[in-house]
């Protein structure tokens, strides 16, 4: 299978060979699983302090009061006395279940399972029906996957990228992602920072000026494919995300996947 290689000027330049790293079997589940495991490994664990609403001189008045036999702080005078504490559903008490911060947070993918889910993802981003389904604006008559010039990698200036994004007819997908959509209410008074969509991602063999570009378009993502992850490809876990590609990128892939499709073939 072929594809076009576009030139900045949105014209066709010439025509190359896709790897067969796209050609891997779509399993959405696998790759759900992946983005998932991968953005474990960023979270943090919390604890509290074991003692932590019990240093107190509570004790139970036992029987013969009239009372519940509930622990209660000493004294007499104090604006503390009498009250319950000590245990967990009292004011000041404890918490019955706390977070401990020995718990592993982090969730484990086995090595084969995150190549595999890379190699679906990749290929998921060739087929049109799932990019348009999860929202991307795509020209009509474009064979995906996009496939630019190595020129691309050397952009500085971000009106020069918007303006080949333009020409390449991903207008409508820079004005969708440019929405950003505000929490109202409760959230906004909390400092909520508002939601933005995921865009265009941009894969390049190496970074000549483009990164600096890129990183001022709302929703447009670079990376290295030598760094590519399911992560990037699948934001949030949702596969076929509108990729575009540069020549040398497509040969920048790591070599393990291409022998883990020869594997797979045999």
């Amino acid at each position: 299978m072929k594809a076009p290689v576009y030139d900045l000027d949105g014209n066709e330049k010439e025509t190359i060979d896709i790897p067969p790293v796209f050609r891997e079997a779509y399993k959405p589940f696998l790759i759900h699983k992946a983005v998932i495991a991968i953005q474990s490994h960023q979270f943090s664990t919390q604890g509290r302090d074991p003692f932590a609403g019990e240093r107190t001189t509570a004790e139970s008045w036992n029987t013969g009061r009239g009372v519940s036999r509930i622990s209660r702080v000493r004294g007499r005078r104090g604006g503390r006395s009498g009250m319950a504490a000590g245990v967990a559903s009292v004011v000041k008490g404890r918490l019955p279940h706390p977070p401990k911060s020995e718990k592993e947070v982090s969730k484990h993918l086995n090595r084969r399972e995150r190549r595999v889910a890379l190699l679906s993802s990749i290929s998921a981003s060739m087929k049109r029906e799932i990019v348009s389904r999860r929202g991307h604006q795509l020209p009509e008559g474009t064979p995906l996957p996009i496939v630019l010039s190595d020129d691309i990698e050397s952009l500085g200036r971000t009106k020069d990228l918007k303006l080949t994004l333009n020409t390449l007819g991903l207008g409508e997908e820079l004005a969708r992602v440019s929405k950003a959509k505000r929490p109202s209410g409760k959230p906004a008074l909390r400092g909520r920072r508002a939601k933005t969509k995921r865009g265009p991602l941009i894969i390049v063999s190496e970074d000549s000026g483009i990164f600096k570009a890129a990183g001022k378009l709302t929703g447009v993502d670079c990376v290295l494919a030598s760094n590519l992850s399911p992560i990037h490809l699948a934001p949030g876990g949702h596969p076929g995300r509108l990729v575009l590609w540069s020549k040398s990128a497509l040969n920048s892939l790591p070599r393990v996947l291409y022998s883990m499709v020869d594997r797979f073939a045999s």
